[in-house]
């Protein structure tokens, strides 16, 4: 008998298009209320899709602060934020609740 071997989802393996990326950030923000952690790993899953050493050239930060500030458990600010966006190709967008 053979056995079965398990892995944990990654999400970051199925975004291969900046479509696909935006459309993920989209249902995470819809999905994370007031959690702003939630989005911030969100946004730490498609740069790890991008690839964060690509992400790291384009904005100007650096990689190891990328990894913390996006994964759920640093504080980003804004303009971090803003530039992790431009940077994957994504705009955020505003719209009445």
């Amino acid at each position: 008998m053979s056995k079965l071997k398990l892995r944990r989802w990654d999400a970051a393996e199925h975004l291969q298009t900046t479509e696909d990326m935006a459309l993920y950030l989209e249902a995470c923000l819809e999905e994370a209320g007031d959690d702003p952690a939630f989005i911030a790993k969100a946004l730490g899953t498609i740069a790890k899709a991008k690839g964060m050493t690509q992400l790291a050239e384009q904005t100007g930060l650096g990689r190891e602060s990328l990894y913390k500030a996006l994964s759920g458990e640093g504080n980003p600010s804004f303009g971090t934020i803003l530039k992790v966006t431009s940077a994957l190709g994504i705009r955020l967008h505003a719209a009445p609740a």
